[in-house]
């Protein structure tokens, strides 16, 4: 499973980084990215998906 923030959307809430800190971090602006590649670690894929259903902005996507 593999996740995008599309940055254009992201409203900094930082929701996706408390939710599923080993995929998501906040930059130095407080808006969302993905670690490496968006790679979700065996066993983190529903703290991913809780992510994506919390985002407000729905600024991110499960690619794989």
């Amino acid at each position: 499973m593999r996740v995008t923030v599309d940055r254009d959307k992201c409203q900094a809430y930082g929701a996706c980084a408390t939710l599923c800190p080993s995929v998501f971090e906040l930059d130095a602006d407080g808006f969302s990215t993905t670690k490496g590649d968006g790679t979700v670690p065996p066993g983190d894929e529903e703290k991913a998906r809780a992510a994506v259903r919390t985002c407000p902005e729905a600024a991110i996507r499960v690619t794989g």
